[in-house]
């Protein structure tokens, strides 16, 4: 038996299909994955993601310290709300875990993946040393994610009208307390919407109260295709502690300046541009029958060999696509091997599906 968000006995009251997920037993799906992510796409859903960590930042050191950990640089929020995407690298350059930061009137909130709780906690620890600051994990919260285009909207007639008011003002990327709340305009899911953390034990009421409004539940399956198909990566597939943000399609998430910013991670990423960055990560589509999955080798014809990172069938786009690391001299065109034949495959940017509409 893994661990269990507060919300499992609901998940299970409500229908859900539920496997291991890092460890923790998360709803996959509650009926139909693919007509949960359709709900998404067109209207709205809402996902349990209390698996994942929060941990808060203090301290009168703590900007400094945190512009010393992240790729991306905090001094970018230049006011309380705002929030950024950042890798949290070794000292080679790898990714250790991919998270988001906020600017909170205290400090700052981060965060994490649910796998990497352990070493993320681990690694921060090890990083205090001559820097004023404090940090805490807060088990004690819940994380509901409500996504889709008509989310906001939706989850605002629920509320108070302050909450309603905070969450009809929030721009894409921001995350504000309202009480005991912290309503960030985030996602997972390439459309609008929310994550919304709040008291563990005011979790499972406010649950049925979105789904008593028609926000319908949605599992892990779902977030996985709709997440491929906004060509977002997931950690342990996509980026993990073996690859750096340069061969990960997340250069951009990296902040160069100014330039005397030391952050763990800096000198070896440019050891990997002074070298020539070999790989690069591609979105991938299947023009005939078949099924992309992880670990598929990917040919690229007089260039050399790559493989799928993250594979599944698109329910928005009716075909099969992929992430996939391939060599840096890839073009548009590929061959994938599925159970020992080769076939043809389209190579695009990895964002495929965003706000509903197709990319590709």
């Amino acid at each position: 038996m893994g661990q269990r968000t507060l919300l499992y006995d609901l998940h299970l009251a409500l229908g859900a299909k539920t496997v291991d997920f890092g460890g923790w037993d998360m709803p996959l799906h509650y009926g139909s994955q693919v007509e949960e992510h359709h709900q998404v796409r067109s209207d709205c859903g809402v996902f349990d993601v209390s698996h994942m960590t929060v941990i808060d930042v203090d301290g009168s050191d703590a900007t400094a310290w945190l512009q010393r950990l992240l790729a991306n640089d905090v001094a970018r929020l230049d006011d309380t709300g705002k929030a950024l995407y950042s890798p949290l690298l070794q000292a080679q350059g790898r990714v250790i875990d991919d998270l988001i930061v906020y600017r909170t009137e205290h400090g700052y909130r981060l965060v994490t993946n649910a796998a990497t709780r352990g070493k993320v906690l681990d690694w921060l620890q090890q990083q205090r040393d001559g820097f004023a600051v404090g940090f805490q994990a807060r088990p004690d919260l819940a994380i509901l994610a409500i996504q889709g285009p008509h989310a906001r909207e939706k989850v605002a007639a629920l509320l108070s009208p302050a909450r309603a008011a905070l969450i009809r003002e929030l721009r894409p990327f921001e995350g504000v307390a309202e009480g005991d709340w912290f309503i960030a305009r985030t996602g997972y899911t390439g459309e609008d919407g929310l994550e919304i953390m709040l008291p563990g034990d005011q979790a499972v009421a406010f649950f049925n109260d979105l789904v008593g409004a028609g926000i319908a539940p949605s599992g892990l399956g779902a977030r996985d295709t709709l997440r491929l198909e906004a060509g977002m990566n997931l950690y342990g597939q996509d980026i993990d502690e073996n690859h750096t943000p340069l061969t990960s399609n997340l250069g951009w998430s990296i902040a160069w300046e100014p330039a005397e910013r030391e952050f763990i991670g800096r000198s070896g990423l440019l050891a990997e541009i002074e070298q020539g960055v070999q790989e690069k990560l591609v979105g991938l589509v299947l023009e005939e029958r078949g099924v992309l999955r992880a670990h598929q080798v990917v040919r690229v014809a007089g260039i050399g060999e790559g493989e799928i990172t993250s594979g599944s069938f698109s329910p928005t786009l009716s075909k099969s696509i992929a992430l996939a690391r391939v060599p840096m001299a890839t073009g548009d065109r590929a061959e994938v091997e599925i159970r020992g034949k080769w076939y043809p495959v389209r190579v695009v940017k990895p964002t495929f599906v965003r706000h509903g509409k197709i990319l590709i």
